[in-house]
């Protein structure tokens, strides 16, 4: 294990110069203490978690400190935001401090958001607040638990420093991990400007350095761009399947290595509703759960035609013919692991959009259904959960189709049918009532309850003795919660 001093920098991409980055110091936060830290993610640098209990850590996350070798550069970019183009975005309140390699050789971006004013940051002060980095932090870390891609996040630092948004707060940085916060945004910034030196620099640096296998292949940008797809599309079948709303999938928002991030007003499924909306900024229900699917190639489309340079408009056609197919045999993969099967066959697909529809109508908590269905044999599991469906006659027929193809799938005892299906069913998300809890109490200044919802959604799939809490249907009022992107 490494000391916070013995971090080993190699700051890639900031040597692709100032076309692509501005150099910015991090504002310090007032009177900086940690509010929590991740293990796991410390792992990553090679870090020993002790550090996280020094006060060289807390100065050196919120401003105060910086090692010589950190770079801190705020990233030029553009997107297109609720499907109007803006021209220029960008890292308003992030910086990259530097990229670190661990022990195996991995490459992790140190990326500070909340560190204050950029040349990008437009109107706003370039702060984060407290809610909004325990919000990320939360979601990184939950999201990894369950196998969805997702950036890490080290830490969150709170402070006394003041922060405006619809009232006062205090202003937070959150440390986030990703082996690159490169964005299709930054593609497009390159294209509609029309630098295509930079724009060349650009695919060469993720080519080379995120890509390097498809260097192999005839056409190494559309074997990238394949991969790309490939990734986005597995990526938003396990939102789908874990039902997960991300919010703001604009493409800045979107990552070239096909892994969450930005998260603004998340929110997991609750009650099951196909056109849950979390962000109450999004008035069209562009970001609508169940639009979630068509965006993801909607934002690929975007990328594609930042890419036109380097392909052929009939090669990225047909490469993002790829997407559906790809995000439906990945999205059915996963539903069926949901449901207990180790089979394929034709008709799945058709329970599955039957089970949501009568979820749908009822009211049924999405997560606690699945986790509910594995914990006995098939026959005792739907009978117990018949009483929460309002049409208990579909669910009845539903239940008798489930039955079977259970049957047909083979013979397996009461206690493999339950680790199977636990194994993939969490008994803890992020719901956004235990966010918010942990948020109001962190708010008072006690931090114990945010290290403990923590502790609890790295572990979502074990049962673990004391936390019922954690695992129950949210009261009325944590159901609508309304979470805008201001942060």
């Amino acid at each position: 294990m490494k000391a916070l001093d013995e971090l080993t920098f190699d700051n890639r991409f900031a040597r692709l110069g100032d076309a692509f980055s501005t150099h910015v110091l991090p504002e310090p936060l007032d009177e900086p203490r940690l509010v929590v830290a991740s293990g796991a993610a410390l792992a990553l640098l090679d870090l020993d978690p002790a550090v996280a209990q020094t006060p060289v850590f807390a100065e050196l996350f919120s401003g105060h400190k910086l090692w010589e070798e950190a770079e801190p550069r705020a990233m030029v970019y553009s997107g297109h935001q609720f499907g109007g183009y803006s021209p220029q975005l960008g890292d308003g309140r992030g910086l990259l401090l530097g990229e670190v390699y661990n022990a195996a050789g991995e490459h992790w971006d140190l990326h500070l958001k909340g560190a204050g004013m950029t040349p990008y940051s437009r109107m706003g002060d370039g702060r984060a607040v407290l809610r909004s980095s325990i919000r990320e932090f939360l979601a990184s870390e939950a999201l990894h638990a369950l196998g969805i891609p997702s950036s890490r996040a080290l830490c969150v630092i709170g402070s006394s420093t003041p922060v405006w948004r619809e009232k006062q707060e205090r202003g937070a940085m959150v440390l986030r991990l990703a082996p690159s916060h490169i964005r299709f945004g930054h593609f497009e910034y390159f294209y509609y400007t029309k630098k295509p030196e930079q724009q060349a620099q650009l695919a060469e640096h993720v080519l080379n350095l995120h890509y390097p296998e498809c260097r192999e292949q005839p056409e190494p940008y559309l074997a990238m761009f394949r991969e790309i797809v490939e990734r986005n599309a597995e990526m938003i079948a396990k939102w789908q399947a874990y039902g997960f709303c991300h919010g703001v999938m604009n493409t800045d928002n979107m990552s070239i290595l096909g892994i969450t991030f930005d998260f603004g007003p998340f929110a997991f499924l609750d009650d099951f509703d196909a056109h849950f909306i979390c962000n109450h900024s999004d008035h069209e229900g562009r970001y609508s759960f169940s639009n979630q699917v068509p965006i993801g190639q909607w934002n690929l489309s975007a990328l594609a035609q930042a890419l036109t340079p380097f392909i052929s408009v009939d090669a990225l056609k047909e490469a993002l013919g790829l997407y559906l197919p790809l995000y439906q045999a990945h999205y059915l993969d996963l539903m069926r692991r949901r449901l207990g099967l180790t089979t394929a066959e034709d008709e799945d697909q058709k329970l599955v959009e039957r089970l949501l529809a009568l979820m749908q109508n009822s009211g049924v908590d999405y997560t606690l259904f699945f986790r509910r269905l594995g914990d006995e044999s098939a026959t005792l599991a739907v009978a117990r959960l018949r009483d929460d469906f309002v049409d208990m006659a579909g669910f009845d027929a539903w239940a008798d189709l489930y039955k079977a193809r259970v049957a047909r799938d083979g013979e397996y005892s009461e206690e493999q049918r339950r680790a199977r299906m636990h194994a993939v069913n969490p008994l803890y998300i992020l719901r956004n009532y235990l966010a918010q809890n942990a948020i109001v109490a962190a708010e008072a200044g006690d931090y114990s309850e945010v290290r403990r919802l923590h502790e609890v959604l790295t572990k979502p799939f074990e049962e673990q003795a004391g936390m019922e809490q954690y695992a129950q249907r949210p009261p009325d009022w944590g159901k609508h919660l309304e979470i805008s992107c201001s942060s």
